[in-house]
């Protein structure tokens, strides 16, 4: 017989990953659950991740909350895609947009033909063909989900920026509305059974005591429960990503606001700028390795839009992963189950995934082995996917200007990355898993952006004539302008839509 229904679910932990993981949890559980959420306001959160991708997009439509009202209480603006000045080498920009540069063309994706039409020095740059990337280089937004008057062309798809703080407040106020439980608090014990070691409760400093069946471990890098108690061990990955420190200080915002996460490559590492209604967000990532951290925050002030609001704030972290994110009754989200660097914003998207994962996987008092391995399994190869698009971007420079680049560019690389790199070089396709949280059309940018070019592409691209494809190019062209030209201004969309009030 199947073992009793849980009842009682404690989350460790507030800031984005706790109050999305209860925002979830009752949503799907509603009241046949008891949920309680334990944090502490003296410890806080760290609350730097404020940039995010399109599965967002869904999540919120998901849990029944209103865009727009989500935009004004988070500050928000929208984000088409990311950024990358000095990457590849110093002086050269691309873009990492949303969505797949043009439009297939039978059962080849565009990209195929570019290539095609890049071989015979005709085609121009890839992100020509690319709306997002045209809309935001007239920082013009709106919702579209087809083009009008090419129905069967994809629309935009976009994302978000936020204050993470006031996205924490805001599904805070919707949890507890829900039925949701908070115990302000700090942890002083955690209470085991002495025969199978399952976490029983957690032993506050006031003397309370919160009982539970499961357990969701959102304490941030420490790992209160599933490294502290359960000892679940950690897979470092610094031999691949040497980035460890980062360095964050919001500052006056300036200017229109930017459809892009903008990121530069530095001397040890990179900054990040991210513009919201009220402030732009900015950090420096990098390699206490290569570089003394009083240098990156004057890096980092030395470039700021305007005034800093606030001091800046260092951070140490250590990439890699838990070796097991689910062990006995708990599961760890967010920073307690590992840290992948930001820069394609993946964090906020790892702990919804997560969440995917463990509802579709949820359990019974019983607890059985086969779906808390077949949860860890899946995570450990959804982090290695996000792992290796990451390295790509420091692996395939050809900078060598500094001893932090030297180091990256000629380091080993994992043998999965090889593979995807040689392939793409050798034959112009990309091997793309069915876990792999980026795409195709993700891959190919990237690849492209980073200075890896094909020597070939599919022949079945030659089954159009030179004039037809001569023509469904113009074509292309002429549809995404007067698309681009017909939207506001993102400042006017956002005037319109879900302004913020003035904090």
């Amino acid at each position: 017989m199947p073992s009793a229904p849980i009842s009682k679910i404690v989350i460790l932990g507030g800031g984005t990953a706790g109050w999305l993981a209860a925002s979830m949890m009752i949503k799907v559980l509603g009241k046949t659950v008891e949920i309680t959420l334990v944090e502490s306001e003296e410890i806080g959160t760290v609350g730097v991740g404020e940039a995010t991708i399109p599965p967002l997009i869904n999540l919120l439509n998901f849990l029944g909350l209103d865009e727009a009202e989500v935009m004004r209480n988070v500050q928000g603006t929208y984000k088409l895609g990311v950024e990358f000045a000095d990457w590849y080498e110093k002086g050269h920009t691309y873009r990492h947009m949303f969505g797949a540069p043009g439009n297939p063309l039978g059962v080849l994706p565009f990209y195929q033909y570019w290539l095609r039409q890049r071989a015979q020095g005709k085609g121009g740059s890839l992100w020509d063909y690319s709306l997002n990337e045209l809309a935001a280089k007239q920082n013009r937004f709106t919702h579209i989900k087809t083009i009008p008057d090419a129905p069967r062309m994809d629309g935009m798809n976009y994302a978000l920026h936020f204050d993470a703080g006031l996205l924490a407040r805001y599904l805070r106020g919707v949890c507890e509305r829900s039925g949701v439980t908070r115990r302000e608090g700090k942890v002083s014990g955690v209470n085991q059974n002495s025969e199978t070691g399952f976490i029983e409760s957690l032993a506050l400093a006031s003397g309370d005591v919160v009982e539970g069946e499961f357990f969701l471990d959102c304490s941030g890098f420490r790992g209160v429960l599933i490294e502290d108690s359960l000892h679940a061990g950690y897979e470092e990955w610094t031999h691949w990503l040497p980035c460890d420190r980062a360095v964050a200080v919001p500052c006056v915002t300036s200017g229109p606001l930017r459809l892009l996460t903008q990121t530069r490559a530095r001397t040890a590492g990179w900054q990040w700028r991210i513009p919201l209604q009220h402030r732009i967000g900015n950090g420096h990532v990098f390699s206490s390795g290569f570089m003394e951290p009083d240098e990156a925050t004057r890096i980092l002030l030395d470039n700021l839009d305007g005034a800093p609001l606030a001091d800046p704030r260092h951070l140490r972290f250590v990439t890699g992963r838990r070796k097991t994110s689910w062990k006995k009754n708990c599961v760890a989200l967010g920073l307690a189950a590992g840290f992948m660097e930001p820069i394609e914003s993946t964090t906020i998207h790892m702990v919804q995934s997560a969440l995917q994962r463990l509802l579709n996987l949820f359990p019974d008092t019983g607890f059985n082995q086969p779906e808390i391995d077949e949860y860890n399994r899946k995570t450990q190869r959804e982090y290695e996917l996000i792992r290796d698009f990451i390295i790509l971007h420091y692996n395939a420079t050809k900078r060598d200007d500094t001893p932090f680049w030297n180091y990256c560019r000629t380091m080993t690389v994992p043998d999965s990355l090889t593979t995807k790199i040689e392939y793409f070089r050798q034959h112009g396709r990309v091997i793309v898993e069915e876990d792999d949280l980026f795409k195709e059309a993700n891959w190919i940018q990237v690849l492209i952006g980073q200075g890896i070019m094909p020597e070939s592409f599919s022949p079945l691209a030659l089954n159009v004539g030179d004039d037809d494809l001569d023509g469904y190019f113009d074509s292309l062209r002429q549809i995404y302008a007067r698309t681009v030209a017909g939207m506001p201004t993102h400042d006017e969309f956002i005037a319109r839509y879900c302004k913020a009030p003035v904090i």
